[in-house]
């Protein structure tokens, strides 16, 4: 007959036998459900390029930055929606982030791109959570879309060195685009959106 110690011994080595055979709830559980993610770009649009009605400063670097992100967005077939200020085609759009077929967008009258438009229609009617977003001006018509969306309910992800601002006045003093910039990217961050430059979103997304 076994002994006390002997069938503590039989008794561990079958609990080890047991935990080695059956995995951990942690590693057989499936995996989260990725969020469903739209790129909305905001008035990429010539005017704001060099011999424009209204220039901005370094709206090249800014559009080769968005440039990036939609290849990525396209590569992967996931929503990509188009906001135009006033204008009549896409022509109105520039050449580096222009609308291709297939694709949304939306021509608005306002600063605000949900102001007057189906946008919020659109991003419930695909079941949109999150949103990246990028565009021109940077404190004006792309602030303003970060907000809403925020407000709305969206999770926004900005992309900072995608977008570019001007050069402000006010009263007496001068603000330069970069210190416009650099406000509006540190007010929106982890209030109303997450702030990233291009290589870090597409590092992680």
């Amino acid at each position: 007959m076994p002994t006390m110690p002997k069938i503590l011994a039989i008794v561990f080595y079958a609990l080890a036998l047991y935990s080695v055979s059956v995995p951990s709830q942690a590693a057989t559980a499936p995996p989260a459900e990725e969020k469903a993610t739209a790129l909305l770009i905001i008035d990429i649009q010539d005017f704001y390029f060099p011999g424009g009605a209204m220039p901005l400063v370094g709206p090249e670097e800014a559009s080769r930055n968005g440039a990036k992100i939609l290849e990525k967005f396209r590569a992967e077939g996931r929503l990509v929606i188009h906001v135009g200020h006033n204008a009549k085609s896409k022509m109105g759009f520039h050449a580096s982030v222009a609308p291709i077929d297939g694709e949304k967008v939306f021509y608005k009258d306002e600063v605000n791109a949900f102001k007057g438009t189906d946008l919020l229609s659109y991003l419930r009617e695909w079941k949109v959570q999150r949103l990246v977003i990028m565009g021109m001006q940077t404190h004006m018509c792309v602030e303003a879309a970060v907000r809403a969306a925020s407000d709305f309910g969206f999770e926004c992800i900005l992309v900072g060195d995608a977008c570019a601002t001007r050069n402000l006045k006010y009263k007496n003093r001068e603000i330069s685009a970069e210190d416009v910039h650099a406000a509006t990217l540190g007010t929106l961050d982890r209030t109303y959106a997450t702030v990233l430059d291009t290589e870090t979103f597409l590092a992680t997304y």
